[in-house]
């Protein structure tokens, strides 16, 4: 909370960054890296995920059973042949070798077509399962607080977004078809070894021991690399979202150097962590390699002692050859398996972290809906602290009087912004009541206190779409004509019919293609269409030239009569005109002042 204590410092409000979608916090901070402190319980919610496909997981399970049969059978199938063929030496029939080519031929042939047939169905599967995760978290983040969402870079969540889910959807594609395969050829492949001859059975698992050993002390090591890889990449989005979005400012203040700087250095850290991680996953395959070669010698070694004795023939030691390829070559890809679910899981986890995070609280039972109230604000020894130990607001009292208009006045930090956070029910009170017409506002639905308030930023936000669109943000269904009546009340009709395309004028990301007058005037005529009964102006005219304040001031003038309004000034000039006025030091109101109206 530190850093939401800096944003309040600065005079920028929580309610700033939810309506204009800002910047947030900038790059997080680097927590502490472990290694995926959830594996298993991470691994149960993707399992709960992919339950929903289970008819087609069934398929593929059923696929993967046949597979793995028609694999077993190819290695017996092979020995059979190599016997046949020394039959054959010996003036036998070539009838039997020739059926027993057509059966391998079918047997590889059919296993390559299930194998196909299993990767296409497995990435269906699991591109659903990232759409789901997906839409469950951008809905999750519309219900998360606030303070979440300022607490942590923007460019973070968005890698829980992309970066942490396309993890998830790699390891399921993967590593699902590699397990359910895996485990079947490992079991089969052992009880036909057992069956053909248990003496090279024995010989061929002492290498397995080895295998276990190795995969846990690598996989250890890189659980933890690629948890603190993803946690860099996290800061990497975060710091280079941040620095798209100011770069006007990093370039005004000449700090590109800088900007270079520490994006070179966070990608050093990504690429260290990034290499080390693949290093020690490819320590596994090497290394795998030579103890498979000795188990293959190991093999040969007491396969020749025993055709030499006639225990077995040549055809048995090579199919046992095959079986045991089949068995060791799983425990390979499972090794490696391991390390990609290492990889998923630490993605996995940042993911279900945000899906686990506290949503805000529920409207209590019976919650009221607040429609078109009067607008009388009551604060009755209001009390926050975005922190226990640090209490923002102290013991606030006054008194709105439906249709009235406040001013609220006082240094940088003082906590003007944090009484109208706690007016539109962005963050509750931690002591105190407020109250709307009478009524606790906790005892309404937040929807309906939200919707009750109109809002102009000194530094609003447009969203990427038409004129049109934007305007009618706040009311949807409104007509073009209202459309059009609420940009003439804001003076923005003029600039507007002189596109083109008019009110159908595409904007970019936050109506970068616009003046910030213009943007400025959109936001108003946004406001205007709405019809709030509460309006909350935070410097609504300070970035806008001074012919184009006469006629916002104007506009606003005509939209604040009848309406409680709360504004937030530095300019001694937007609040000539209003019935009160609250001077707000550290926390407290100093003075209280009621003015008449000119």
């Amino acid at each position: 909370m530190a850093e939401q204590d800096r944003r309040e410092n600065s005079g920028s409000g929580s309610y700033r960054g939810f309506l204009r979608g800002g910047k947030g916090l900038g790059r997080s901070k680097q927590q502490a890296v472990t290694k995926p402190q959830h594996f298993w319980s991470t691994l149960g919610r993707l399992w709960c995920y992919l339950g929903r496909e289970k008819e087609q997981l069934s398929v593929i399970f059923g696929m993967v059973l046949l597979e793995g049969a028609l694999a077993l059978a190819g290695p017996y199938l092979v020995g059979v042949a190599v016997d046949a063929v020394t039959a054959y030496g010996q003036g036998g029939s070539s009838a039997r070798l020739e059926q027993l080519i057509f059966m391998l031929l079918t047997v590889y042939l059919s296993t390559a077509a299930l194998s196909a047939g299993e990767g296409w169905l497995i990435v269906g599967v699991s591109q659903r399962l990232v759409a789901v995760l997906r839409r469950e978290l951008f809905t999750k983040l519309q219900k998360v607080p606030l303070v979440y969402i300022d607490t942590r870079g923007h460019g973070d969540v968005m890698s829980r977004f992309t970066n942490d889910i396309d993890i998830v959807s790699t390891t399921v594609s993967q590593a699902a078809s590699q397990i359910m395969g895996g485990s079947i050829a490992i079991v089969g492949s052992l009880v036909m070894m057992l069956w053909l001859s248990p003496l090279l059975t024995l010989a061929a698992m002492i290498t397995v021991p080895l295998l276990v050993l190795l995969t846990k002390a690598i996989s250890r090591r890189t659980g933890q690399l690629f948890k603190e890889q993803q946690d860099q990449l996290g800061r990497l989005n975060a710091h280079a979202e941040e620095t798209i979005s100011g770069i006007e400012v990093i370039r005004a203040y000449n700090h590109e150097a800088k900007a270079i700087t520490e994006f070179n250095l966070i990608n050093d850290q990504l690429c260290q962590v990034g290499l080390k991680a693949q290093i020690w996953s490819g320590f596994l395959m090497p290394i795998m390699n030579v103890i498979n070669n000795i188990g293959f010698a190991a093999i040969a070694i007491v396969g020749g002692i025993l055709a030499v004795n006639q225990g077995i023939t040549v055809g048995v030691i090579a199919s046992f050859l095959g079986y045991s390829r089949q068995f060791v070559r799983p425990l390979n890809d499972l090794g490696n398996t391991f390390n990609t679910l290492q990889s998923g899981v630490a993605g996995a986890e940042r993911v279900i972290e945000l899906l686990d995070t506290a949503e805000e609280p529920p409207d209590p039972p019976g919650a009221a809906v607040l429609h078109k109230p009067r607008g009388e604000v009551i604060f009755d020894r209001v009390s926050f602290g975005y922190r226990p130990d640090r209490p923002i607001l102290h013991a606030i009292s006054f008194t709105a009087v439906a249709g009235s208009s406040i001013a609220l006045i006082g240094p940088t930090g003082a906590g003007k912004t944090t009484i109208v956070n706690l007016l539109t029910r962005f963050y509750d009170v931690t002591g105190g009541t407020i109250y709307i017409d009478g009524r606790d506002i906790r005892d309404y639905t937040r929807d309906s206190v939200r919707s009750t308030f109109g809002i102009v930023l000194q530094d609003t936000y447009l969203f990427s779409g038409t004129i049109r669109d934007n305007i009618r943000y706040g009311r949807p269904e409104a007509s073009d004509t209202d459309v059009a009546a609420a940009a003439a009340k804001a003076n923005a009709a003029g600039f507007i019919e002189r596109f083109p395309l008019g009110y159908e004028t595409e904007l970019t990301e936050n109506g970068s293609n616009l003046s910030q007058g213009q943007r400025q005037l959109l936001a108003i005529a946004r406001v205007i269409l709405a019809d709030p009964s509460i309006l909350v102006l935070d410097e609504a005219t300070s970035s806008i030239d001074t012919r184009t304040e006469g006629y916002i001031q104007a506009a606003l003038k005509t939209i604040m009569q009848g309406r409680t309004t709360f504004i937030i000034a530095h300019r001694l000039n937007t609040i000539r005109d209003v019935d009160m006025v609250l001077e707000i030091q550290d926390g407290r109101i100093a003075a209280q002042r009621l003015r008449q109206r000119a």
